[in-house]
C-alpha cells in the first residue's frame, strides 16, 4: 500500500527525518514511536504531501506521489489528528459528510455512509447527526473526526496522536472502539503516537523513531522481548515488560482441556476436590487479566468460556509463565 524509500526532510542545517524506509502492507496498522521532535508528524506529513521532501519518494499502490496533484492524493488518504479540527459551523453529518461530498458521492450514498459511521462510533444518528461540534463532549468529537477520516474510503487512513488529548477512561474505549471497527472494515493505517501502550494495541508493527531515523522496526512482541539498543529498551519499559507482553496474547493461544470441572447452576464452575466455585475467564480475555485473576483468586487454573457461557477450556499459570519466558 505505502512505500517509503529513503525519505528526508531537512530544516536548514537540521535533518528532522534522515533517510528512512518502510512499508507499509494493505490492511496493516503501523505505528511510528518515538520521543517528541524524532521526525514521526513530519514524516506522516511528508506522505500526504503537506510537507515536501528534501530527498527520497513514497509510492502508493506503486505510484511516486509527486505524480499525483496534492489535493487528489490527499483525498485517497482519511487524515485524524489531535485537536480534531471539525468544522464549527458544520453539523455531525455535514463534518462526516466532508470527502464524500468532494468526490462527487450521490446524496443517497453520502446519507447511508455517515449513518453507518454514526452507528460504528456509537453515535446514534437520530441524537447525534443535527448537532454541532460544541454540543459534543471531547470523546465524541474525536469520535467524528475519526469518522470524518474515514467517511470516503481512503486507501490508507493516517492518525497523528488521535486520542492524545482525551481522559485515560474515554483514550481506551475510543482505542478499543477503533481497533474492532479497524479490523472489522480491513482499513490500512499509519498512526504516529508518543505513547507506547497505545502502540502495542492499535498496531501490527511499530517503527520506533530515534533523531529523525528508524532504529527498530519490529512486532511489538519481538520488541518487548528483543529490543535493538538501550534507547529502544528504555522506551518499552523495562519494569513492566513482562506485563505488556502478556497483553498481546489471549488466553485462547495457551488454553489445555478443561479436566475436572463442572458447571455450578450460578454461572461458576468449581474444580474437582475445590472447596469454592470460581467465575471463568472469557476466552476474549488477555493472558495479563488472565494472570491477574489467577493471583486474586491464588488459583493455579481458571476455566475459560465462550460467549454464550459454554466451557472451552482451562488456562493455568504455569503456561503463561513459560509464555513469558518463551523469547530466552
Amino acid at each position: 500500500m505505502i512505500t517509503v524509500e529513503a525519505l528526508t526532510k531537512a530544516f536548514g542545517p537540521v535533518r528532522a527525518v534522515d533517510g528512512i524506509s518502510f512499508e507499509l502492507a494493505e490492511g496493516e496498522a503501523l505505528a511510528l514511536i518515538g520521543p517528541s521532535g524524532c521526525g514521526k508528524s513530519t514524516t506522516l506529513r511528508m506522505i500526504n504531501r503537506l510537507i515536501e521532501p528534501s530527498a527520497g519518494r513514497v509510492l502508493i499502490d506503486g505510484v511516486d506521489t509527486t505524480s499525483i496533484p496534492p489535493a487528489t492524493l490527499r483525498l485517497r488518504m482519511g487524515y485524524a489528528i489531535q485537536g480534531i479540527g471539525l468544522f464549527p459551523h458544520r453539523t455531525v453529518a455535514q463534518n462526516i459528510a466532508t470527502v464524500p461530498r468532494l468526490l462527487g458521492w450521490p446524496r443517497a450514498r453520502i446519507a447511508a455512509r455517515v449513518e453507518e459511521l454514526l452507528d460504528l462510533f456509537g453515535l446514534p444518528p437520530a441524537v447525534f447527526a443535527r448537532k454541532y461540534p460544541h454540543e459534543l463532549s471531547g470523546g465524541q468529537q474525536q469520535r467524528v473526526g475519526v469518522a470524518r477520516a474515514m467517511a470516503g474510503k481512503p486507501a490508507v487512513l493516517l492518525m497523528d496522536e488521535p486520542f492524545g488529548a482525551l481522559d485515560p477512561i474515554t483514550r481506551t474505549r475510543l482505542q478499543d472502539e477503533f481497533l474492532a471497527i479497524r479490523r472489522r472494515m480491513g482499513t490500512t493505517v499509519l498512526i504516529v503516537t508518543h505513547d507506547m501502550d497505545e502502540a502495542f494495541k492499535l498496531a501490527d508493527r511499530l517503527a520506533v523513531m530515534e533523531k529523525g531515523r528508524i532504529v527498530q522496526l519490529d512486532t511489538p512482541e519481538a520488541l518487548l522481548r528483543h529490543p535493538a539498543s538501550a534507547f529502544v529498551e528504555s522506551l518499552i519499559g523495562s519494569e513492566d515488560r513482562g506485563l505488556k507482553l502478556l497483553s498481546l496474547a489471549g488466553v485462547t493461544a495457551l488454553m489445555q482441556p478443561a479436566t475436572g470441572w463442572t458447571a455450578e447452576a450460578d454461572g461458576t464452575f468449581r474444580k474437582a476436590g475445590a472447596d469454592a466455585s470460581l467465575a471463568p475467564l472469557s476466552a476474549s480475555a488477555s493472558l495479563r487479566e488472565a494472570a491477574s485473576r489467577l493471583v486474586f483468586a491464588g488459583v493455579d487454573e481458571l476455566p475459560v468460556v465462550d460467549e454464550a457461557g459454554a466451557m472451552v477450556g482451562a488456562i493455568a499459570m504455569e503456561r503463561i509463565i513459560a509464555f513469558g519466558g518463551g523469547g530466552r
